[in-house]
């Protein structure tokens, strides 16, 4: 059972014959945006192989067959997983009850295979019969401030947003970058209405519990299915929501408070979810196995 004092666990070997099927975030938890972590990669592998389907599950904005090539590209081994599930795949069923719009699309040209073959037409904001946001035109440099403008058009002629990953803030190497879960805070703290599909959010979860099924060529046991991830708002929160285990790995997004020369601070942890509300059923610095 899940606590605000999560189970300090040494590896995922101490826990993996508790559970068929793992639902694993990928930023922050298996590669920081320019690199894999090889003991993370290894530790998914050895699940992968001996107990259970790996489902990488991720607020990607895409699709999962340009995930699955930045992976590689990224040094992620192909048996670290068995299925990717993105925000994106789930995003695409809203986007479609939506065509042919016409949409206003914020993000970078790198999320446009989310939109493909959907017969969506994209027009400019003073066109659109709602918005799609994929996160900042320019990441590296936009912030949500910088949307305000628009947004308070959007919003007083009541388009709806519909955000395809989010994630407010992910790390790029030592960077922390804004994202679409950003924008569509301000959109909301706006009083626009935001429509998305990926953690914490119930459909990206369905999808992966069908495709685990698949894997297994049964229904998933959900009690014994384990999450993993590193963010509190989207990966823990989601988890709780599902009613599925969580471990919560401490040195992603949040690792500069949570974690002190390599070692996990327990109290921290502990503080920054009961301060959300939320609960994890154990707790790592990094994942290994």
């Amino acid at each position: 059972m899940s606590t605000t004092q999560p189970a300090l666990v040494s590896g995922l070997a101490e826990i993996a014959d508790r559970y068929d099927v793992v639902l694993c975030d990928i930023w922050g938890v298996i590669h920081n945006g320019r690199e894999a972590f090889p003991a993370a990669c290894e530790a998914l592998s050895r699940f992968n192989a001996e107990r259970g389907p790996v489902i990488l599950i991720s607020n990607a904005p895409r699709p999962n067959p340009p995930v699955i090539e930045q992976l590689m590209g990224f040094g992620v081994p192909r048996d670290a997983f068995a299925e990717v599930v993105t925000s994106g795949d789930a995003t695409r069923v809203l986007l479609a009850e939506r065509a042919p719009g016409p949409a206003w699309k914020i993000g970078p040209d790198r999320d446009w295979p989310l939109y493909e073959g959907l017969g969506l037409q994209e027009v400019p904001l003073e066109q659109a019969a709602f918005i799609s946001c994929t996160g900042p035109f320019d990441d590296e440099n936009d912030t949500p401030e910088d949307y305000r403008e628009d947004f308070c058009k959007a919003i007083a002629r009541g388009l709806e947003m519909v955000c395809a990953n989010p994630d407010i803030v992910v790390q790029r190497g030592d960077k922390l970058i804004y994202c679409g879960g950003a924008l569509a805070q301000l959109y909301e703290a706006l009083d626009g209405r935001v429509l998305m599909a990926g953690k914490p959010h119930p459909a990206i979860y369905d999808l992966a519990l069908a495709r685990a099924a698949e894997r297994l060529g049964r229904p998933a046991d959900r009690t014994r299915v384990l999450c993993i991830g590193d963010g509190l708002g989207t990966d823990i929160r989601g988890a709780n929501a599902q009613k599925l285990d969580v471990a919560f790995i401490a040195n992603g997004i949040h690792g500069e408070e949570t974690v002190r020369d390599g070692r996990l601070q327990p109290k921290v942890v502990e503080h920054l979810l009961s301060i959300e509300g939320l609960t994890a059923t154990y707790a790592l610095a990094d994942l290994v196995w």
